[in-house]
């Protein structure tokens, strides 16, 4: 377990090293102070994994280093059951002129390892690594991401009790990446605690049991993960909105209704700048017929109507099927499918709907919908006038009729077998002998 209360750091900012030495010389402040972080409290119970999501700047590295021993708190208390080690800024702890084998040595020192235990893990952690004959070349001549690889081998396999995991890991390549995500899904599942901390919400949604908001050194909101996630996307729109009204980010209530026709803001998640309105919302089935749930391979209709209270220029309109966990498995709008739409004027509505087969795997998804205006490069946009999220959760029934499938949808394949007792497909031809 981790628990961290009323932590707070402050730095001294000189401008130039001679401001140091004035400041020390004469006495007088030559430096200007900054709130890094303030009042940070929050507890990581064993088997559980914390996200900790914000802009740059926000005081997460702060944060972590605190919480490795790499920096002291000015004030506030740590308590860790067991050891911490993690992956912070990549070649941290580590001596650029030494070769990757004696910096696993170094490394695994400062994690507090003994040397016959790392004599014992060196064979495993060279395995995991993959570094190949460059084990054995200074740490200089790495790439990041072999850096990356040695320094997650290494910290892995200290035997921690909290693993602490920071964008360092994003510089490996795809297959490491992989790699590294299931030795951090084993670590939890044996009862190891993980602080993790990413830009990619999506993995903060499957990884994660519960998130914190850092904003300028304070947490400003905490709880579930796709809360968070969905808080965070809101305010990343509105830093990128560039139109004459500010964006307005509203918490979301538990309370959820999944089949109305008027739709009530306070009960979602809603983004909004006033340009725009979500007159109605409905669900359909091929039939017309309002619904909450479907059969898998089945049409559904998403139907909105909006109203504009401004004019918008050039609006175009969005939807998003996200699964239990917030994760995107589906989205798109007009503009990315090339598809014209007309100005609104002040007070005008139009109808939207989304018809489309539904060959997911059987669950609850959220669906969200959304109006962005003046689109560009590869589905930007200038202003976002409105984003609502769980705008309703569809249930997805199995379909009896259908093969059994795993993961989140059916690909519907045609299976093709030729060898030399018979030839056996599905599909509309065989593999050519």
């Amino acid at each position: 377990m981790i628990r961290a209360e009323s932590i707070s750091k402050q730095f001294k900012l000189y401008r130039s090293p001679a401001d140091r030495l004035k400041e020390i010389v004469t006495g007088k402040k030559y430096h200007t102070d900054f709130q890094a972080l303030n009042d940070i409290s929050f507890v990581v119970k064993d088997g559980e994994t914390l996200g900790i999501v914000g802009q740059n700047g926000a005081g997460k590295s702060t944060l972590l280093k605190i919480l490795t021993g790499v920096l002291l708190p000015d004030s506030g208390t740590i308590s860790i059951d067991g050891k911490i080690t993690g992956l912070l800024e990549l070649g941290t702890g580590f001596n650029a002129e030494m070769t990757g084998i004696e910096n696993i040595y170094m490394n695994g020192t400062l994690l507090g390892m003994s040397r016959d235990e790392i004599e014992r893990k060196r064979d495993v952690i060279l395995d995991f690594a993959e570094l190949g004959e460059f084990i054995h070349e200074q740490l200089k001549t790495y790439s990041s991401g072999m850096i990356m690889r040695l320094a997650f081998a290494v910290a892995i396999h200290a035997d921690p009790k909290c693993f602490v995991v920071d964008e360092a890991l994003s510089v490996g390549d795809a297959y490491f990446q992989q790699k590294c995500m299931r030795k951090i899904v084993e670590f939890k599942n044996s009862g190891g605690s993980i602080i993790f901390v990413s830009h990619d919400m999506n993995a903060v949604k499957t990884l994660c049991d519960s998130a914190v908001l850092l904003e300028k050194g304070t947490v400003l909101e905490s709880g579930k993960p796709t809360d968070i996630a969905d808080i965070y996307l809101g305010m990343i729109l509105k830093k990128a909105h560039s139109g004459s009204f500010e964006v307005e980010i509203n918490k979301q209530r538990e309370t959820r209704e999944t089949d109305v026709d008027t739709v009530s803001f306070d009960a979602k998640q809603l983004v909004s700048t006033g340009d725009v309105e979500v007159v109605s919302f409905r669900m359909m089935d091929s039939a017309n017929r309002r619904i909450t749930h479907i059969t898998s391979e089945n049409n559904v209709r998403i139907e909105y109507k909006i109203k504009a209270l401004r004019p918008v220029e050039d609006p175009h309109y969005g939807i998003a099927v996200k699964n239990s966990l917030g994760v995107s498995v589906f989205e798109t709008n007009t503009y990315c499918m090339k598809i014209k739409t007309h100005p609104l004027k002040a007070g005008e509505t139009v109808t939207v709907a989304f018809v489309f087969m539904c060959d997911l795997s059987p669950g609850d998804y959220a669906v969200c919908i959304g109006v962005a205006n003046k689109g560009y490069d590869t589905g930007s946009f200038k202003e976002y006038p409105l984003i609502l999220h769980d705008a309703a959760i569809l249930k997805v029934i199995v379909n009896e009729k259908q093969i059994m499938y795993g993961g989140v949808y059916n690909m519907n394949p045609d299976v093709f077998i030729n060898d030399i007792r018979a030839i056996s497909y599905r599909g509309v031809s065989p593999l050519p002998r």
